[in-house]
């Protein structure tokens, strides 16, 4: 159809008024007015309560080193609480253990299969870049071992406000270095969620720069890949996200403290504006609801640019990082196979 047909069509469809107010003055905004969203009762029950909880209302974010480090202090003590039940559901045993000077948590299935005994994932925590230090950053670790059942390393890389970066990159590729002495590159896949996922990314083009192995296939979960508050799901989804809710004020400050004055665009910060080619396979995680959602529609995107291999699965209602949030919900388990048979299918035995 010509253009004059598509626009005569379009005019006995839609009127004259909205069609040429986008046509001739177009505006770099759009105004939406206030609406009520339902809960999708095309998820199931237990996503559902998720779904419908409240946002947070602390969302204050800290101005002094003290203030950063109780509000840690406090999220790790309430995600310390919830891990024994969880290692126990799942039967997975966690151990202390330090690599290459690095604190790291071993998460080990309590059955492991034939064809997992030689292989290993290396686990990158979310929060940030500043929250969940300790054990309280293994949750991700243990769903990943008790679904996928292989053997994790998970890395309590240091953070902000003592350790800004590039300290916590640093750590990654320490423990990267070692754990590719333990098992080949090609029997290793490296993941995380959000600031995790935008450090499985960092690592890769840090490991690209200095000539070093790649794992043999990557996992990043809803990645916190511009930390400039570029992707269009930063706006749409903002407030509809009840998880994160909005960039500001704490995911801002927190990109600020965490970059230590770098600029935010250098990919070892907002992987996004790297050089993804040669990277492994790739899947990554996502809901409707995320705020990071474009984050990972960008990368995914990206990659296939670059040639690589990737798959995006999206979640149906989901908040930023909702499929870490209950390990009873069936989404949480679908999340984990498809990850676990996607580094079945790439992973060397």
């Amino acid at each position: 159809m010509k253009l004059g047909g598509f626009l005569r069509l379009s005019l006995a469809v839609f009127g004259a008024a909205p069609i040429f107010a986008y046509a001739q003055d177009a505006s770099p905004l759009r105004n939406v007015p206030a609406r009520s969203i339902p809960v999708p009762a095309t998820v199931s029950l237990e996503m559902q309560r998720i779904i419908a909880a409240p946002p947070s209302l602390n969302r204050s974010a800290p101005t002094t080193k003290d203030e950063w480090k109780a509000r840690k202090e406090a999220g790790a003590a309430l995600s310390l609480k919830a891990l024994p039940a969880l290692r126990e559901r799942l039967g997975v045993q966690v151990e202390n253990k330090v690599i290459a000077g690095v604190n790291c948590y071993v998460v080990t299935p309590n059955s492991v299969p034939e064809q997992n005994r030689n292989r290993l994932l290396v686990h990158f925590h979310g929060g940030y870049y500043v929250f969940f230090p300790g054990e309280s950053g293994t949750k991700e670790a243990i769903l990943m071992a008790g679904y996928g059942h292989m053997k994790v390393i998970s890395v309590d890389y240091r953070m902000p406000p003592d350790f800004p970066y590039p300290a916590g990159l640093d750590d990654a590729v320490a423990v990267w270095k070692e754990a590719v002495k333990m098992v080949a590159p090609a029997n290793i896949a490296v993941f995380g969620t959000s600031a995790g996922g935008g450090m499985t990314l960092a690592l890769v083009l840090r490991a690209k720069q200095e000539g070093l192995s790649l794992p043999a296939a990557i996992a990043p979960g809803t990645p916190a890949a511009d930390l400039t508050k570029s992707s269009d799901t930063y706006f749409t989804n903002e407030q509809v996200d009840n998880s994160i809710v909005s960039y500001e004020p704490i995911g801002e400050a927190a990109a600020k403290l965490y970059a230590n004055g770098h600029d935010l665009r250098d990919p070892l910060l907002s992987p996004v504006y790297g050089d993804f080619h040669g990277f492994p396979p790739a899947i990554l995680t996502s809901g409707t609801r995320d705020l990071q959602l474009s984050d990972a529609v960008r990368v995914h995107r990206k990659l296939r640019q670059a040639g690589v291999e990737a798959q995006l699965q999206v979640f149906e209602g989901q908040s930023h990082a909702q499929y870490l949030s209950n390990d009873l919900a069936p989404e949480t388990k679908e999340a984990f196979d498809e990850i676990a048979n996607f580094f079945d299918r790439h992973l060397g035995k």
